[in-house]
């Protein structure tokens, strides 16, 4: 969900994508969105929230055919790259739609409609100035938990300990969640999720916070 560049992205690669049967139109965004229509079956639906290149979408989606997965992303060009690479990859499971967070979920979502949500290392905003930018407010947390059905997951890891300490004090404040322990989401050591960023930061030897709860009413 950070900031990235996208010239390397951008350059020789436009022409190149195929997002065929991925890629949400950008009119769906407009109003309710039928989630059982996008996939052709009423199976439970997952939601990645700043899906990027797709790596995390990807490998999910392949290890949980019986799961319909969708991600959402903010910049175009790592919405197409990652639909095209879901194409390529044959997974009739996974979608994308170019949209932000709090309007999607806002004005596309139904209520219970989600059984998961992953918010993995989102933009921490550091400076004092921006933290009114970050994602987790507390009217996005009321449509997290409207949009979850009772007994869906909430999962959310960051590297930033203030982001992680507001984070946690708003959903310990919040009508509705739980919590629970986080799940393990990939059989790499080491590794919570298999994100890019995460591979990243392993890298540089950061610390991971994470954040698991559920809805339960």
């Amino acid at each position: 969900m950070r900031q990235r560049s996208r010239s390397k992205l951008l350059h020789g690669r436009r022409t190149a994508w195929d997002t065929s049967g991925v890629l949400l139109d950008d009119a769906l965004t407009r109003g309710a969105v039928d989630l059982c229509a996008i996939f052709g079956n009423s199976r439970p639906v997952e939601l990645e929230i700043g899906a990027g290149k797709g790596t995390f979408l990807l490998g999910r989606a392949a290890a949980r055919p019986e799961l319909n997965i969708l991600g959402l992303e903010y910049a175009r060009a790592y919405c197409c790259y990652a639909a095209d690479r879901c194409r390529r990859a044959g997974l009739i499971n996974a979608r994308l739609v170019a949209a932000e967070a709090f309007h999607f979920f806002k004005v596309c979502l139904a209520d219970d409609c989600l059984w998961r949500v992953y918010i993995y290392f989102p933009d921490p905003w550091p400076k004092q100035r921006h933290h009114h930018r970050r994602l987790m407010q507390p009217l996005f947390v009321q449509e997290l938990r409207r949009t979850l059905q009772p007994g869906g997951q909430l999962l959310i890891i960051t590297d930033h300990i203030d982001y992680f300490q507001q984070i946690l004090l708003l959903l310990d404040n919040a009508d509705g969640f739980a919590c629970i322990r986080f799940p393990n989401m990939v059989d790499s050591p080491g590794c919570f999720v298999g994100t890019n960023f995460e591979r990243k930061y392993i890298a540089q030897r950061r610390a991971f916070y994470p954040i698991a709860k559920m809805r339960y009413c």
